[in-house]
């Protein structure tokens, strides 16, 4: 294949919002095995190990990590590569942030090795910590949340075989059954409340270290956005710059700066969000309302910032979002007339919170599936989903028939103990 068929940076906005980036078109074969070569080269000398969500939440526990057993890399030479990417006026891409990991292997190392993971590879991930990492290393999992046991059940018992302690720190909805059987394989799991913390909080109050207090407002500003808060501006540039550069380079950024950024990322930030408002104007005007049950739900597809798109469709009234990624993907988010994000995204080989969740329908055979997603602009995809809210909807009513059921139920029985008592 022509690698310009897949430069995103060769296509016109409107054309690039309905593709997915040029990572999508590498096979997965591919990716495992680079994940293989960084892994082990990344733990084969660690002391600690970070297996780890990559948004600013999950990477933002890898900087307390870091901070905690002073292992934090040098600042100066990443702000002097974002200087570099500047003065090339570069183009920047979605692919960009995995060019720029490839970069890192050539960087110092740091003894608390940062492992990304997803809930998609995490049992792959904790199994290359169990195959690459020396025996007896801590290990940290932070911001991730199995949807099963047996999911990772192997893996983590394998971690737990050659790991001298293993800490579970996180912040989404955990099944009880799962915690306790990842609590009975050994793990000192801590989970925090959804609603109130995000991962890195938990990770702040559970280290045993007395943190500066940058790293307590990064926590602050951190949950801010996790927590889809919206009241301090920072949080925003958080969420964007963990998404546009390399884990190692916003680890390092964070624990130096917190949550004040300096200038130079400032700019660079500046120069991204250009295109990601385009982005996200595409997908506003693209979106389309429907009615199930009492809600209003605003669905559409496209590349672009999921909660930015999302903010911009409650505005025109809807209750909940549900924005469809070019590489088969969706986000569902919420509001206070809408809470139940994650069981719309259980239905739909999905999970996360009650107002922000997200899942990947099991509907792609083969790459003509694929090619029916981009030129239908994910017709496929918004009506599994929306099947889904359907089947939602129809529990809501169920549950609220029986608690009128049983509301009415005791007040008969009030009224019946009064005439007796008469």
């Amino acid at each position: 294949m022509d690698d310009e068929l897949i430069d995103s940076s060769q296509l016109s906005l409107p054309r690039k919002s309905v593709l997915p980036g040029a990572g999508f078109f590498y096979p997965d074969s591919f990716d495992e095995e680079r994940a293989e070569e960084r892994a082990k080269e990344k733990l084969e000398d660690a002391a600690v190990a970070v297996v780890t969500d990559t948004d600013a939440d999950g990477l933002g526990c890898v900087a307390l990590a870091r901070e905690r057993y002073d292992a934090a890399l040098d600042v100066e030479d990443f702000e002097e590569r974002i200087e570099e990417r500047l003065s090339e006026d570069e183009e920047a891409e979605d692919e960009e942030a995995a060019e720029a990991d490839d970069e890192e292997e050539e960087r110092p190392k740091s003894s608390v090795a940062l492992v990304g993971s997803s809930p998609y590879s995490l049992e792959d991930d904790l199994q290359r910590v169990a195959d690459y990492a020396p025996e007896g290393i801590e290990v940290f999992v932070c911001d991730l949340c199995p949807d099963k046991y047996e999911y990772v059940e192997e893996e983590l018992e394998a971690l737990a075989e050659m790991a001298g302690e293993i800490h579970w720190y996180d912040h989404h909805q955990w099944k009880p059954e799962v915690a306790e059987q990842v609590r009975e394989a050994g793990v000192d799991l801590v989970v925090g409340e959804s609603d109130e913390e995000c991962s890195t909080d938990v990770t702040l109050r559970e280290l045993d270290y007395d943190f500066d207090e940058r790293f307590v407002e990064l926590a602050a500003v951190t949950r801010d956005h996790d927590l889809w808060l919206n009241e301090d501006p920072r949080s925003q540039d958080l969420a964007d710059y963990a998404y546009w550069t390399s884990k190692e380079e916003y680890v390092a950024i964070v624990g130096a700066y917190g949550a004040d950024l300096p200038p130079v990322v400032e700019e660079y930030i500046a120069h991204r969000r250009v295109e990601k408002e385009n982005l996200i104007e595409a997908a506003v005007d693209r979106a389309d309302t429907k009615s199930v049950g009492d809600w209003t739900v605003g669905i559409t597809y496209g590349r672009c910032s999921q909660n930015e798109v999302a903010d911009a469709l409650r505005e025109e009234g809807a209750d909940a979002a549900v924005i469809v990624k070019p590489a088969g993907s969706a986000s569902i988010r919420g509001s206070e007339d809408f809470e139940r994000c994650h069981e719309v995204a259980d239905l739909v080989n999905g999970g996360g919170h009650p107002k922000a969740a997200g899942c990947k329908p099991d509907i792609y055979d083969d790459m003509l599936d694929y090619a029916h997603h981009w030129t239908t602009q994910g017709a496929t995809t918004k009506r599994v989903i929306l099947n889904a809210f359907e089947r939602v909807a129809e529990m809501a009513e169920a549950e609220a028939a029986e608690d009128e059921a049983a509301d009415s139920g005791q007040e008969t029985d009030g009224s019946d103990d009064s005439e007796t008592e008469e």
